[in-house]
C-alpha cells in the first residue's frame, strides 16, 4: 500500500507520460550512474553546460576579454554575492533545525565543486533528477567527510521518480529559479509562487501551460537565453524573443505595430511585477540582525510588491563590472550590469527592467569587490568574519576588517515573465499625455513626449 500511494503521489505531479517511460530500463535507482549507463553523451553535455559549470565563455559582454569565462561561479552579484564560500554549508536555528543549506542546493551537482576537466568523479556528481523528475527534492548531509546533497525520498519512491523522468516542465524549472536570491521571487521579481498555477492575471504563457523550454530552447543540454544582466550564455547566437512565436506586426492596430519597432513587447505587457510575492529591491550587507522568526541573522533588505519597471534602450549587449578589475565608480555608484543601447541605435528598443541596488564590501587598497560568506553571516551575525571568509574563498587572500570598506552598486535585470494579455497591457494615456508619468522621455533621448515632439527618428535629428 505504501508503494502504491507513493506511485500515485509521483504521477499526480504531472499528467503526461503516466506509463513511466523508463519502467523497463530502471530496476533500482542508484544515482547518476543509473542514468549514465544509457545516457553517457547527455551526461557529458550537462558537464559542459552552464547549469553544471555555472560559467561559460562570455558573449555580448562589452569590455570582457574574448574567450574569458564568466558566470555565477566567477561573478559577484548583489544578492548572495558568490557561491564559492557558501555553496555547501548549513545554518542551524536555535532549535537545531537547518534553515539554510547553501546556494548549491539548486545546482545540478551533488556537492562536488565543478572542475574544468571531465572525469568519472565529476560525471557521477551530476544529479539528472534535479531537472527531469517531478516532485524531486534533496537534503544536505555529511557523507564520507564532506557535505553532499542526497534525495529526500526512500529507495522505492526514488526508483519510481527515476522511471517517471521527462522533459523539464515549468514546475521543475521554477523549483530552483523562482527561489533564487534567498527566497521566493527575491531575485528576478517576475518568477514567483503564483506561476505554479498561473492565470492571465499573472502570466499569459504559464496560464496556457507553456514550458520554459518552449522559449528557452535547448541543444545538447545547453539552454538558450542570457537576459540583460547574465554573463553566461549557453547557446550564443540563439535568441529568446517574442518574435520567435509572434509576428513582427502582431497587432490589429497599425499604430501599435509602429510602436513595436521601437518599444519591446514586455514594456507594455508587463505593467508591473512581483504581483503576489514581494521582490528584493535593495540589499545592504553592512548590518546583520536576527530575523523575526529568530532562526537566522539577515542583511537589511527592502521588499516591494506591484513594482513598476524602469525603462531603457537595449540592443542585446551588456556592460558589466569585471570582478577581476578595480570597480568603476560613477558618482559613488558601481554598475554591476547595464544594458547597452540608445535612441540612435537602430538595433535598440525600449525594454522593461528591474533595477536592484545593494551595498557590497570592497577592498580599500585595490578597489576590488569581495563577496560575503553568507552562511557565516546568517549563522553568526558577524559581518567582518563573513567578509574576511569571502575574501579568502574568492580571492585567496587574508584580510583584516580594516582593509575593506563598502560601496553602492546596482544592476538592471530584464523582465520577460509575468506577461499580460493585450486587454491588460498599458494603455496609451499611461505613457502619453500631460498626466502621464510612466516614461521619462528626456532621459530616453527624446525632446519630450513623442506624441507631441515626434518619434524616435525625429528626436534623432534634434
Amino acid at each position: 500500500m505504501v508503494l502504491m500511494a507513493a506511485m500515485i503521489q509521483v504521477m499526480a505531479q504531472d499528467d503526461e507520460d503516466l506509463d513511466q517511460p523508463h519502467y523497463g530500463y530502471i530496476q533500482k535507482y542508484e544515482g547518476s550512474k543509473t542514468c549514465l549507463k544509457c545516457h553517457m553523451k547527455e551526461g557529458k553535455d550537462v558537464f559542459h553546460s552552464v547549469h553544471y559549470q555555472w560559467q561559460t565563455k562570455v558573449s555580448n559582454v562589452l569590455g570582457f576579454a574574448k574567450g574569458s569565462e564568466h558566470g555565477k561561479m566567477t561573478d559577484l552579484n548583489d544578492f548572495c554575492t558568490n557561491p564559492r564560500a557558501s555553496r555547501v554549508g548549513w545554518v542551524k536555528a536555535k532549535d537545531g533545525k537547518i534553515v539554510v543549506e547553501g546556494c548549491g542546493k539548486c545546482h545540478v551537482g551533488d556537492g562536488l565543486l565543478p572542475s574544468e576537466t571531465i572525469s568519472e568523479k565529476q560525471l557521477d556528481n551530476i544529479d539528472c533528477l534535479m531537472c527531469h523528475a517531478p516532485g524531486y527534492s534533496r537534503k544536505l548531509v555529511e557523507k564520507n567527510g564532506r557535505r553532499v546533497w542526497i534525495p529526500k525520498d526512500g529507495p522505492e519512491l526514488l526508483t519510481i521518480r527515476a522511471r517517471n523522468v521527462r522533459k523539464p516542465t515549468a514546475q521543475m524549472c521554477l523549483r530552483c529559479h523562482a527561489g533564487a536570491g534567498g527566497g521566493t521571487n527575491f531575485k528576478r521579481g517576475d518568477l514567483e509562487s503564483a506561476h505554479y498555477e498561473a492565470d492571465d492575471n499573472i502570466d499569459v504563457h504559464f496560464a496556457n501551460d507553456m514550458a520554459c523550454v518552449d522559449c528557452h530552447t535547448t541543444k545538447d543540454h545547453h539552454i538558450a537565453g542570457q537576459g540583460a544582466d547574465l554573463l553566461s550564455n549557453d547557446l550564443p547566437g540563439v535568441k529568446v524573443a517574442c518574435e520567435n512565436c509572434h509576428e513582427n506586426a502582431p497587432h490589429d492596430s497599425a499604430v501599435l505595430n509602429r510602436h513595436a519597432r521601437t518599444v519591446y513587447c514586455t514594456a507594455c505587457h508587463i505593467p508591473d511585477f512581483a504581483r503576489v510575492d514581494a521582490t528584493d529591491m535593495y540589499r545592504d550587507w553592512r548590518t546583520l540582525t536576527m530575523n523575526e522568526a529568530g532562526t537566522k541573522y539577515e542583511e537589511k533588505h527592502i521588499m516591494e510588491k506591484h513594482v513598476k519597471p524602469v525603462y531603457g534602450w537595449w540592443n542585446g549587449a551588456i556592460t558589466a563590472q569585471d570582478p577581476m578589475k578595480p570597480v568603476s565608480e560613477v558618482f559613488g555608484l558601481v554598475h554591476m550590469t547595464q544594458p547597452v543601447g540608445s535612441i540612435n541605435d537602430p538595433n535598440s528598443r525600449i525594454y522593461a527592467f528591474k533595477r536592484h541596488v545593494a551595498i557590497l564590501p570592497m577592498l580599500k587598497k585595490t578597489k576590488e569587490l569581495i563577496p560575503v560568506a553568507v552562511t557565516i553571516a546568517f549563522q553568526t551575525g558577524d559581518i567582518d568574519k563573513a567578509v574576511i571568509a569571502g575574501a579568502k574563498s574568492y580571492r585567496n587572500i587574508t584580510i583584516t576588517k580594516d582593509e575593506y570598506t563598502w560601496v553602492k552598486v546596482d544592476r538592471y535585470m530584464g523582465l520577460f515573465h509575468e506577461v499580460l494579455p493585450g486587454a491588460k497591457a498599458l494603455k496609451c494615456n499611461v505613457c502619453h499625455g500631460k498626466k502621464a508619468t510612466r516614461f521619462d522621455w528626456k532621459a530616453l533621448g527624446y525632446k519630450g513626449d513623442p506624441r507631441k515632439f515626434g518619434g524616435r527618428f525625429s528626436a534623432k535629428k534634434k
